[in-house]
């Protein structure tokens, strides 16, 4: 696949070509099947019409990229062309506001520029501790459950993990008993955003109707959780070096003005959110993949204990741990969190000989390129292995993104992998966890790619005792 327009025998640039795909219904294109098994759509547009893919959303005409050569095209090379001003970004803005995530232009590369020096390596690094303190207290819990022989709800425990994480690493301070609120609210807002988007219902919700009340409320309590924070650190008034003080702090070089709170509100939400959905998400296939995959979970297991040895995994152990981070990248390959990115095309392109009009936009999806058959064998096997250092230097750049690229990358990537490291490393020495019986293993489209369900999970204690004084 090549991003320009291919040649004819004469020399001269052939005209750009016009995709092909699935006619859909008559008014809703691809939307009553998307709603059914949007997954199920993605992955049989690209295997019946190819990396370049043309379908209806509605009204709107989009095309479904699935080639590293286009995926790098939107999100690298090209990327002023394809704007975040797609509805979808405007449905997650009611979620997330104008953070990082939302925001463009000037603003974003403004807001960037701050945040960036609160994810260099020694800052994430400096994190280490806490991620790992905070999984040894919820394993603290999973003892007592384990001894009654009660089963944990995984998606929830994960999301409690780490937005504890998230809140005590990047704002200094612990979300505490703002969890479960978050957890509550973030829930509401995530469902309803993609039930929005698939039934095209993208008005505000100010109806006096029990749908938007429950949005409303959702988003009240979400972002009330966040203002309390704020708020805290404005009597404070102290720098602890961590995000928020960076961006309270921060000045605009022409102006000299500081971020208002609702700026630092949009942040801190963006970061929450972001911060933890993504990594919960991620690890809880993990789980369920490490329980599918025996062999899988003891190679895992061998790593553990001949680098810790029983004790607490640290930052200095990260990199020894290379199965381990194979293992997260891998579960991150089949169940990508961020399973579709969408972009509006600002001026006619081509794309891998294929003409993509302005004014439509673009689809692309890491859970479909990641399972494209002529970068990976056995596309749907769980193969940690794939990520040796020999393995992905053998294949494109953007055959594996799950968290985006270009210069609108996943500014917290590194912070991500880490604590996935480390909340596995630590984990994985004390327990197996082990899907209840009966349980369906189904993915759930929603803002990220969830295990339907909540994956319940039974936690059978493994023999070998860690060491646990350094996390009290």
């Amino acid at each position: 696949m090549t991003t320009t327009t291919p040649m004819t025998s004469s020399n001269t640039p052939a005209a750009p070509r016009i995709a092909s795909g699935p006619r859909g219904h008559l008014l809703l294109g691809v939307l009553p099947e998307a709603r059914r098994d949007v997954l199920g759509l993605l992955t049989r547009v690209r295997r019946e019409y190819g990396d370049v893919a043309r379908y209806r959303v509605g009204p709107t005409t989009s095309h479904l990229i699935s080639h590293p050569d286009g995926v790098r095209h939107v999100l690298q090379e090209h990327v002023k062309n394809y704007t975040k001003d797609h509805f979808s970004y405007r449905l997650v803005s009611r979620v997330a506001g104008n953070g990082l995530l939302t925001s463009q232009g000037s603003f974003w590369l403004r807001q960037r520029r701050l945040a960036q020096p609160a994810f260099h390596r020694q800052r994430i690094a400096a994190m280490a501790e806490e991620m790992t303190r905070a999984t040894a207290r919820m394993l603290e819990g999973w003892d007592a459950s384990a001894a009654r022989g009660e089963p944990v709800v995984m998606v929830e425990e994960m999301m409690r993990l780490t937005l504890s994480i998230v809140g005590a690493a990047l704002f200094g301070t612990s979300v505490g008993d703002k969890a479960e609120v978050v957890g509550s609210a973030f829930n509401v807002l995530s469902e309803q955003t993609v039930t929005r988007f698939r039934t095209m219902r993208l008005l505000p919700p100010v109806l006096p109707t029990r749908y938007d009340r429950e949005f409303r409320a959702a988003s009240r309590a979400l972002r009330g959780a966040v203002m309390d924070i704020i708020a805290e650190r404005r009597q404070r008034n102290e720098d602890r070096g961590d995000l928020l003080s960076m961006f309270m702090l921060a000045r605009d070089e022409e102006t000299g003005e500081t971020m208002t709170d609702e700026q630092l509100r949009d942040e801190v939400l963006t970061m929450l959110v972001a911060g933890h959905e993504t990594t919960s998400t991620a690890m809880s296939w993990v789980w369920a993949l490490l329980d599918q995959h025996p062999h899988v979970e003891a190679k895992l297991h061998a790593e553990l204990d001949a680098v810790l040895e029983g004790r607490l995994p640290t930052a200095a152990d990260v990199g020894r741990l290379a199965y381990t981070r194979m293992v997260v990248e891998e579960a991150m390959r089949l169940y990508p969190p961020a399973y579709i990115f969408s972009r509006a095309v600002k001026e006619d392109d081509v794309i891998g000989g294929f003409r993509i009009p302005g004014g439509t936009t673009v689809d692309i999806s890491p859970y479909v390129t990641h399972r494209h058959p002529d970068f990976w064998e056995r596309p749907e096997e769980f193969i940690p292995e794939r990520f040796s250092p020999e393995a992905s230097a053998q294949r494109p750049r953007y055959a594996y993104f799950p968290f985006s690229g270009g210069p609108r990358q996943c500014i917290g990537n590194g912070f991500a992998i880490m604590e996935a490291q480390l909340i596995l490393a630590t984990v994985a020495q004390r327990f197996r966890p082990r899907r209840v019986p009966g349980h369906v293993l189904t993915p759930e489209p929603l803002i990220t790619l969830r295990p339907k369900g909540g994956l319940p999970m039974h936690l059978e204690r493994r023999s070998l005792n860690v060491r646990e004084a350094s996390a009290r």
